[in-house]
């Protein structure tokens, strides 16, 4: 190197999106996701229910509330969080739906183990971050609903499904027998377990929209481009198989056809990844 040539220097696109730091780490250690070669063992869905009495999310509300209210184009709810608040978010509040407003969403280096449907709601959505968020696995297909979407900045080696890595998706219940047996007539769609269902709580069809009775409620994986960056897993809840048979086809170097998880589904080998046509 010559006295007279500098070095690059690059600059740090994230520097306004991280949080005030403090005696607590902002976010838990997560193992989901094994890499390098040799059998893999099954997934499952992170079981963790959101304390609504937690600081962390009372103060998300409020912030929520406020962007709803100012209309602002770009939300960083987490930097306003201390990294112990931000530690107690592992979701993020259905009044998101409210955000109308928002083109650039970001969520950098969250705790977030899952995110609500109501993202389907942001109509103005542009750009989505959530980066570093090494705990958020797979995304609702109600994601699919956001007509601006075109960037987004995802750590892809921690999604089930990867091309980096093909982690296994974890296990859906079959729609027949539901969980252990039991019949999904009697399934409360309102009080689920999290870790076997993906959530606490399952209202609306992803893709008719229609409210779903337990004992219609089918849950499929799809991987889709939802952005002209990433290939997504998404988590479909559907209220029939005539709308499990209306999704689209999955992307090109994923599995061809919506699935139900589990280690018996054969994915495509590691390797590169197609570009989106």
């Amino acid at each position: 190197m010559s006295q007279d040539s500098n070095p690059q220097v690059f600059s740090n696109r994230w520097a306004d999106a991280v949080g005030p730091g403090g005696r607590s780490w902002p976010r838990d250690l997560c193992g989901c996701i094994e890499y390098g070669i040799g059998p893999r063992q099954p997934t499952r869905f992170h079981p963790e229910r959101q304390d609504t009495t937690a600081p962390g999310w009372i103060r998300l509300l409020e912030l929520v509330e406020e962007a709803a209210a100012d209309e602002r184009e770009v939300f960083k709810p987490l930097v306003e969080l201390t990294a112990e608040q931000r530690r107690q978010v592992v979701t993020l509040p259905p009044s998101i739906a409210r955000l109308t407003s928002v083109k650039h969403l970001v969520l950098y280096g969250s705790n977030l183990v899952r995110i609500p449907p109501e993202i389907g709601a942001m109509e103005s959505l542009e750009e989505f971050s959530p980066y570093t968020s090494y705990r958020l696995h797979w995304f609702p297909y109600e994601l699919t609903r956001c007509p601006n979407l075109r960037r987004s900045t995802v750590s892809t080696r921690a999604l089930y499904g990867s091309y980096k890595s093909r982690t296994h998706f974890p296990s859906l219940p079959a729609a027949a027998t539901g969980v252990q047996g039991v019949d999904l007539g009697n399934l409360d769609l309102d009080n689920l377990d999290p870790g076997v269902r993906g959530a606490t709580a399952i209202r609306t069809c992803g893709v008719c929209d229609r409210r779903i009775e337990g004992v219609n409620l089918r849950q499929v994986w799809i991987s889709l481009w939802t952005s002209g960056a990433d290939v997504l897993p998404l988590l479909v809840n559907a209220c029939s198989t005539t709308c499990v048979d209306a999704l689209p086809v999955p992307a090109e170097g994923y599995v061809r056809t919506p699935h139900t998880g589990g280690p018996g589904v054969t994915q495509p080998p590691a390797g590169r990844l197609p570009r989106p046509r």
